[in-house]
């Protein structure tokens, strides 16, 4: 019995295989999301600032003012244009630049007086993140000009702070997003295959196939998951390879073993949660619009894009409730930051336990759904 049934899963995910080969629009998805989606967004879609428009109003017309305004660099900003003070206000309301620096008269002598003259900075908050990051960076860059310039004597602090970046010493966003896109990337394909193939098979009346043979609704479940699974595996492995690791050239600093294990049992959760909304649905136009809104928010909360630590603590307990905050944890942790299993291995087993109850979750609604059909 057992054979047979390991034999019916087998053929089972070869028919799926099968399906999905003679699918271009599918195959092209799949080709899309796990290389230029993952390209492109690492390589554009940053929170960072960079290339940022700025403009500097030079009022001093000193040794200072122009050391300051020559230490706006690229790529984090656009070479510097000269304004007048009148001109301020036009070049804001216009969006020409994001930042413009005002630098009063009498700076670079009133620095050597031992006063506080005031530098304004004008900011243009409508790119909120790069608008507050940049702020910072603005902000960082003339406090060094006039430690250098006073010869260490930084009237504006009592402490020198001294910072080292571990895992990303260059600070580059480029290697967090990479990750962070192929790992969304893996909930949003997962999602879609299994669900796609069980509506699929339901629209073009296969389903009614299947249920006349000596077939079990698990049979047909744990069929779809292995196969699509598998898909999305190679995908992983492929995109990890030739995409992260060779045209982004992204460090991977742990073990691409034990991340495939980890996306292994994550695939398994989100295959089975797929069929789960698959059989919510009746047509593949519904069935999008519901996966679109779940996989939204698993993407957007799971600490794919921002610390998941910030949130409060209420979406944090529930959060822990799904996958892909686990799986996105894990990722990090094994690819950026050189972790063990020592580490992550409450990661395994968190994503083990929701996967097994959204597999039973998802198996006793398909059993509803065949009965409903043979009926």
């Amino acid at each position: 019995m057992m054979i047979r049934s390991i034999s019916n899963i087998f053929r089972l995910g070869i028919k799926e295989l099968y399906s999905l080969r003679y699918d271009p629009v599918m195959m092209l998805l799949i080709f899309y999301m796990f290389s230029l989606a993952v390209y492109d967004e690492a390589n554009n879609a940053m929170a960072a600032v960079n290339n940022a428009a700025i403009a500097i109003v030079d009022e001093d017309q000193s040794r200072l003012s122009r050391r300051i305004s020559d230490a706006f660099l690229q790529p984090n900003f656009q070479p510097p244009v000269y304004l007048a003070v009148n001109e301020i206000d036009a070049a804001m309301e216009t969006a020409r630049y994001t930042f413009i620096i005002d630098i009063p008269p009498d700076f670079q002598a009133d620095i050597q007086a031992g006063r506080k003259p005031i530098v304004q900075l004008n900011v243009d908050a409508t790119a909120v993140s790069m608008a507050a990051t940049g702020a910072g960076y603005i902000q960082r860059i003339i406090s060094q000009e006039l430690a250098v310039f006073l010869k260490g004597r930084d009237p504006g602090q009592a402490v020198n702070l001294v910072t080292r970046a571990r895992f990303n010493p260059n600070m580059n966003a480029k290697w967090f997003q990479g990750v962070m896109s192929l790992t969304n990337n893996v909930t949003m394909l997962a999602i879609l295959l299994t669900g796609a193939a069980l509506i699929r098979e339901r629209e073009h009346g296969t389903i009614e196939h299947l249920l006349a043979m000596p077939l079990r609704p698990v049979e047909i479940m744990l069929a779809k998951v292995w196969a699509n699974g598998l898909v999305v595996l190679l995908a992983i492995i492929l995109s990890l390879v030739f995409v992260v690791q060779g045209a982004l050239s992204i460090p991977i600093q742990g073990s691409i073993p034990l991340y495939i294990a980890g996306a292994i049992l994550y695939l398994f959760a989100v295959t089975s949660f797929g069929i789960f909304l698959a059989t919510l649905a009746r047509t593949m136009p519904q069935f999008g619009l519901l996966a679109m809104l779940v996989f939204v928010v698993m993407m957007l909360l799971s600490g794919a894009n921002s610390p998941f630590e910030s949130m409060p603590e209420g979406l944090q307990i529930i959060m822990q409730l799904v996958p892909s905050t686990h799986f996105v944890s894990l990722a990090q942790a094994v690819l950026l930051r050189d972790a063990g299993l020592d580490v992550v291995w409450p990661e395994f087993v968190s994503i083990a336990l929701i996967g097994i109850v959204l597999f039973v979750a998802a198996l006793i609604r398909f059993r509803t759904t065949v009965t409903l059909t043979q009926e």
